[in-house]
């Protein structure tokens, strides 16, 4: 019988993809309201938690919300029922819904909102657009019986070590001699308890991203034939992969600014975006930011975006960027709702083996804005 699945289990799954530690010190992201310890019925996803959220959540049967907009931003200092916030809290404790949220964690992921905006509008070859970290990577070295060479390599590999680029299996191997004398209490795959032995063994160095560290190591040890191996861990100083929000890079061919309006409201299917800029201007460089981006049009202009795709740009700033030459396409805060598509499908894959649980999409449109 398979292992019912609790909602510490699909937290998880989201930080396998977005580590918590990847959010901004201001963010709150993880369990806003619930238990980690109730056991998962169906999943809703969804861009934010307002009540009629909530509501759906209720009818659909739905015991747990994963959300990319935290409900909980500031402290409560009173739970109050009949206020706005109070009555979606009370609501969530009483039909036992849990809610969790990954939010700038999931900006700043591989293959998170900033990723999908981009694969979905075919911007590539993108890099970082504000970088706030490196990855820290690491060195391992495992001596390994010459016989289990590529069993060791491969299971290093399956689990994050040894991928540089699009290429995997990097290693460097030295064979050599290693002699040792198994003692009292010893079961030696190699040897004969108080005969020194001597083996003909491969040393097989590989990097390492810091988040497979523990994996990479943990499985090695199963699949090594030795009861003991021998195994080195050394930090190291290069620069990792870069991390950060937004994305800069390039359309497949140039395009007018008003052709790439439309194609940004077809894709992300909104009714609307602002514009600034000439629209018959020529563009292909785009910077790409999900939700507020405001603060960063100088960076995008420096970087050489031709145009900037992002949310929530105010008057002036807006004039700031028409004036130094960068157009932009706000296409409000709304369009980060391409995380639900793309979060269903990630957990649906990492839970092909539980087919009971359904993972479903809120329906409910969170946006406030209205155009007449």
């Amino acid at each position: 019988m398979n292992k019912q699945l609790l909602h510490s289990d699909v937290f998880q799954l989201i930080e396998k993809w977005a580590p918590k530690k990847l959010a901004y010190e201001w963010d709150n992201v993880g369990l806003q309201v619930g238990s980690y310890n109730k056991v998962v019925k169906k999943i809703m996803i969804t861009l934010d938690v307002l009540e009629s959220v909530v509501d759906e959540a209720i009818r659909e049967g739905v015991n747990l919300i994963i959300a990319h907009h935290p409900l909980l931003f500031k402290s409560l200092k009173q739970l109050n029922a009949d206020t706005p916030q109070g009555r979606i809290i009370s609501k969530l404790i009483q039909h036992d819904i849990t809610v969790y949220a990954a939010h700038t964690n999931l900006d700043i992921a591989n293959g998170g909102v900033n990723d999908i905006l981009c694969n979905l509008l075919g911007i590539k070859d993108t890099s970082v657009l504000v970088e706030s970290e490196s990855k820290n990577l690491y060195k391992i070295a495992v001596y390994v019986p010459k016989t289990h060479t590529k069993i060791v390599q491969d299971v290093l590999s399956e689990n994050g070590a040894g991928h540089i680029g699009n290429y995997s299996h990097c290693s460097f191997q030295t064979e050599g001699k290693r002699a040792f004398k198994p003692l009292e209490g010893t079961n030696p795959h190699i040897g004969t308890r108080h005969e020194l032995a001597h083996v003909d063994e491969v040393r097989i160095e590989t990097i390492v991203k810091e988040e497979n560290l523990n994996d990479a190591i943990s499985k090695m040890i199963e699949k090594h034939p030795y009861e003991e191996p021998a195994y080195d861990i050394f930090p190291l100083k290069n620069k990792g992969e870069k991390m950060g929000v937004g994305r800069i890079g390039s359309l497949a061919s140039s395009t007018t600014l008003i052709d790439l309006c439309e194609h940004v409201k077809n894709r992300t299917e909104m009714n609307h975006v602002r514009v600034t800029g000439d629209l018959e201007k020529t563009v292909k460089k785009v910077a790409v930011l999900g939700g507020s981006g405001e603060k960063y049009i100088h960076l995008a202009k420096r970087k050489g975006a031709d145009v900037y795709i992002t949310g929530d740009m105010s008057f002036h700033v807006a004039q700031d960027a028409w004036a130094a030459g960068l157009a932009v396409i706000d296409a409000g805060h709304y369009i980060e709702k391409v995380m639900k598509e793309a979060t269903k499908s990630y957990l649906d894959t990492m839970l092909k083996d539980k087919a009971t649980i359904e993972v479903v999409t809120s329906k409910m449109n969170t946006d406030p804005f209205q155009f007449i």
